[in-house]
C-alpha cells in the first residue's frame, strides 16, 4: 500500500488495515485483448499477462471453492485483483508498516495470513503467504468473507466493489464512508484500485470478439419486444434504458437465456425481484421486475430453465420483463443484448 493509504489508515483508531496492497496504479493497462483466447470457466487465460497464466487454473479453482457462498467472485475478478496487488509476483514484499509487511501474490500481512492461510496445494506451509497457490485460495476465502459482510451492511454499492475496497484500505474505511472511499481519500488509491480491478476483470472474463457457442441458448421469455436498448427518457436514472423489455403479462415463465451460475436471486431495489446469471464467457444476464423467483444464489442452471415469472415489481409503469447483458454485476456495465444473443444463435 502506498504511504497515503497507510497514513489514512493510521488516522482511524480501531480501523486497522487487514491486507496491504501495493496498488500498482495503471497495472490493468497491460491486459491484452480478451478476444485473443477462449474463456474457460470464466477466465480468458490468453488475455492475462504471461506472468499470470501459470496461475490461471488456481484462480479458477479458488473461484469454484467459494462459489456456493460468493458466486460473484469470478476467476477473472480474483486474477485481476492478484495482478493489481503484485503483478503476479509470488515473492514480492511491500514496504514495512505499523501493521506488518505485505507479502506474496495476494499481499497478505502475517496477522491476516494466520487467519486465512492454509496448505491448499499439499506442499506444506513453509513459504507462508509467498506460496502463490496457497495465497490465491486464501485470497478467495478472505474476499468471500468481505463480500458477505458487504451484503449484510446495507450499503448501496455492489458487494464486490465494497469487498475490494475493504481488502485494500480496511473494512473500517468502507464503514466510515458507507461505501467505496471517494477519490479524495488516500490520493485516490483505493478508489482507483476498485476501478482498475473491475475494468480488468471485465476484459479477462470475456471473449466478446471471439466465437461463442449457441448450445443451450434461447429467448428468455415468450413475448414481443417492448422498449429498445438505450432508448432515452427521464424514467431511467442514467437517462437511457440499459436493457431490452419484453411485453408480457404477470406470471409469464422467464427462462435462463443460457447455461450458467446464479449470482443473485432477490430484491434489486429499482429492479424489483431480479435474477442475475454468470455465463461461461464471463458475461452476465439479468432478469428484472419478476413477480416470483424459482432459483437461488449459487445454483447452476441450464439454458431454457425456468428462473421465475414476469411481474411488475420495482420501478415500473406496467408488467414486463427487463433483460440485460452485462460485462460485470454492477449497474452501468450493460452491453446491447440483441447482437450478443445473435452470436449465441438467438434471434429476437
Amino acid at each position: 500500500m502506498k504511504a497515503a493509504v497507510q497514513a489514512a489508515a493510521a488516522a482511524v483508531v480501531g480501523l486497522p488495515v487487514a491486507v496491504i496492497a501495493l496498488v500498482l496504479v495503471g497495472a490493468g493497462a497491460g491486459a491484452s485483448n480478451p478476444s485473443a483466447g477462449t474463456v474457460v470457466n470464466g477466465l480468458n487465460a490468453a488475455a492475462l499477462p504471461a506472468a499470470g497464466r501459470p496461475y490461471a487454473r488456481w484462480y479458477i479453482k479458488a473461484s469454484e471453492s467459494v462459489a456456493g457462498e460468493c458466486p460473484q467472485l469470478s476467476p477473472a475478478l480474483l486474477a485481476a485483483q492478484g495482478y493489481q496487488e503484485s503483478g503476479f509476483n509470488p515473492t514480492i514484499e511491500g514496504p514495512p508498516t505499523q501493521y506488518g509487511t505485505a507479502k506474496g501474490i495476494a499481499q497478505f500481512i502475517d496477522s491476516t495470513w494466520a487467519t486465512w492461510g492454509e496448505d491448499a496445494d499439499g506442499d506444506g506451509t513453509a513459504l507462508g503467504a509467498k506460496d502463490p497457490e496457497d495465497a490465491i485460495m486464501a485470497q478467495a476465502r478472505y474476499m468471500c468473507s468481505m463480500v458477505k459482510k458487504a451484503g449484510r451492511s446495507g450499503y448501496k454499492d455492489d458487494p464486490v466493489r465494497l469487498a475490494l475496497a475493504g481488502y485494500n484500505a480496511g473494512w473500517g474505511w468502507v464503514e466510515h464512508y458507507k461505501g467505496v472511499p471517494p477519490e479524495r481519500f488516500a490520493e485516490g488509491q483505493t478508489y482507483h484500485y476498485v476501478r482498475i480491478i473491475t475494468a480488468t476483470a471485465a476484459k479477462w472474463g470475456t471473449a466478446l470478439g471471439g466465437q461463442l457457442s449457441a448450445e443451450g441458448w434461447t429467448k428468455p421469455v415468450a413475448g414481443p419486444l417492448g422498449t429498445a436498448y438505450h432508448a432515452s427518457g427521464a424514467h431511467w436514472a442514467s437517462g437511457y434504458h440499459t436493457g431490452i423489455d419484453f411485453t408480457v403479462p404477470v406470471g409469464t415463465t422467464v427462462r435462463a437465456a443460457g447455461p450458467g451460475t446464479v449470482v443473485k436471486a432477490g430484491v434489486g431495489v429499482s429492479y424489483g425481484n431480479e435474477v442475475v446469471i454468470r455465463h461461461d464467457d464471463g458475461v452476465y444476464s439479468q432478469y428484472a421486475h419478476l413477480s416470483s423467483i424459482s432459483v437461488s444464489q449459487g445454483q447452476k442452471v441450464k439454458g431454457g430453465q425456468a428462473v421465475g415469472q414476469s411481474g411488475a415489481t420495482g420501478n415500473v409503469t406496467g408488467p414486463h420483463l427487463h433483460f440485460e447483458i452485462r460485462t460485470g454485476t454492477a449497474y452501468g456495465s450493460d452491453i446491447n443484448p440483441v447482437p450478443y444473443l445473435r452470436k449465441r444463435g438467438v434471434t429476437l
